[in-house]
């Protein structure tokens, strides 16, 4: 839940820019929610308050229960590696390290015994249909398999929030469809997902679409796939 959230940044001694500029906007547990929006016009910004990649200047964020617009840096840190799996358009993956490895890296992180970590990792892997090729390189991996270890990665710490931005962005149309319809399978499992495009028709396999412009919410109704179900 996010109330009047602003976020302005300096430009100079004169000039400011409102990035945001009064956003409220609730999202319920496990729905699905697309944020279009062109360049410019805040999507992005939002995106990095939702993940806790960043703090409003003014206004409040809540994450299930908890008011994170009010934490300092090391408090977003670990809000962030427990609470929000994160899918970006250019995978983020460690070159030099296996599946596998990428994506048991947010339990490094969080201290989870070795044992442990390789037991969720292979599950994630499996999950996505990636239980045969967990020991290749990002470099042996096609577009689309790099993006199933990353979305393996951002579910290996059951979190409350998948934002994934641009997710099929570096894909082609065919592989982009299968990954979307590995986001509706997450859905129907019981995970949140926040999408963040610039395409409508990916956009369209959300249940609700909320477009931005000029850092105003422009628009917020269900998505044609709902109108119509």
């Amino acid at each position: 839940m996010v109330d009047n959230l602003w976020k302005t940044y300096q430009m100079g001694v004169e000039q400011q820019v409102h990035a945001l500029q009064g956003v409220t906007l609730r999202i319920r547990r496990n729905e699905y929610v697309a944020i279009m929006g062109p360049s410019g016009s805040g999507k992005s910004t939002l995106m990095n308050l939702i993940g806790c990649l960043d703090t409003p200047t003014e206004g409040n964020y809540w994450l299930n229960g908890h008011l994170v617009s009010e934490l300092n840096d090391d408090e977003l840190a670990r809000i962030r590696n427990k609470e929000i799996g994160f899918v970006f358009q250019t995978f983020n993956l460690l070159a030099r390290a296996s599946a596998l490895h990428n994506v048991e890296l947010p339990l490094i992180y969080n201290g989870t015994p070795a044992a442990e970590r390789l037991d969720r990792a292979q599950k994630a892997l499996e999950a996505v249909n990636l239980g045969t090729r967990m020991h290749h390189k990002p470099n042996e991996l096609s577009g689309g398999q790099r993006q199933r270890v990353a979305i393996a990665r951002a579910l290996i710490n059951n979190p409350s929030i998948i934002l994934a931005d641009e997710p099929t962005g570096n894909l082609d149309s065919k592989t982009g469809v299968e990954i979307m319809a590995l986001f509706d399978e997450l859905h129907r499992q019981g995970n949140t997902i926040v999408l963040v495009t610039h395409e409508p028709d990916i956009a369209e396999y959300a249940h609700r679409v909320v477009h931005i412009r000029d850092g105003k919410i422009f628009s917020d109704q269900p998505s044609s796939r709902m109108q119509h179900a």
